[in-house]
């Protein structure tokens, strides 16, 4: 995506906010506010990073940065483990109402437009908790989208699945054929149990972080491209949840 000209990147530069969240126990973690400048955003989206990349790792800034030239304001944040430095991430809980705290403090109830959340790895991995319980942010949720998702460690049969089937809001699911992490036909065999609206978009011969090798048919930069498309697209095409009752 870098260099990939999307349409208004020069007439409508992205700029980018930087945001602490105070987190219930005390800590706080820093987040990015990624928006076009020229116009209001159509929908907000919360994407976060994997397990051993933060916020600022390549793949998540270029991602940020075209969804936002896209008219779509992005946050993204680091989870405390990151922010401290550590190598081994918090525990789920931690995880999950670090999530909380960014989206109650970055997209609190009525802000316009659509509301998605999801992440690279471990950060989709967190979303689909959020976006699987039964409350009312789980209600907010117009979509999840998932960049990777970890339904196994490799080499292991345990799956992360169970909570997949209470999902409600539509799911949008980018897998590498090679993901180590969980196969397009694994992939599939976890969706027949879901109720949601879920969607698979698999990237040939994309590893667990969509990379393809250099003998790909198409070159990296177009494989991101072609991921972007596929995101913009499908979250144009979620209608708005209706307010919660």
């Amino acid at each position: 995506m870098a260099g990939s000209g999307t349409s208004g990147e020069e007439s409508s530069p992205v700029s980018r906010q930087p945001l602490t969240v105070e987190l219930e126990d005390g800590d706080r973690v820093t987040a990015q506010v990624y928006a076009r400048e020229s116009e209001p955003p159509s929908s907000s989206l919360v994407l976060a990073h994997g397990a051993g990349a933060g916020q600022f790792s390549p793949f998540i800034v270029l991602f940020a940065r075209a969804f936002a030239h896209r008219g779509i304001r992005v946050i993204t944040f680091d989870f405390p483990y990151m922010q401290h430095g550590k190598r081994a991430p918090d525990k789920a809980p931690k995880l999950e109402s670090t999530y909380r705290a960014v989206l109650g403090q970055t997209t609190p109830a009525g802000v316009p437009g659509k509301l998605f959340i999801g992440g690279k790895s471990l950060g989709g991995r967190i979303a689909s908790h959020l976006a699987a319980a039964q409350d009312e942010l789980a209600q907010r949720l117009s979509g999840l989208v998932c960049l990777g998702y970890p339904l196994h460690a490799p080499g292991q049969a345990r799956l992360r699945d169970a909570h997949l089937p209470a999902i409600r809001a539509p799911v949008l699911i980018v897998q590498g054929e090679r993901d180590a992490f969980g196969t397009p036909v694994e992939i599939r065999t976890a969706m027949k149990a879901m109720s949601a609206p879920v969607r698979l978009f698999v990237v040939e011969g994309g590893d667990h972080s969509l990379s393809v090798p250099k003998s790909s048919k198409k070159t990296q930069e177009e494989i991101y491209r072609l991921v972007e498309e596929e995101i913009i697209g499908w979250m144009a095409s979620v209608p708005p949840r209706a307010p919660p009752r």
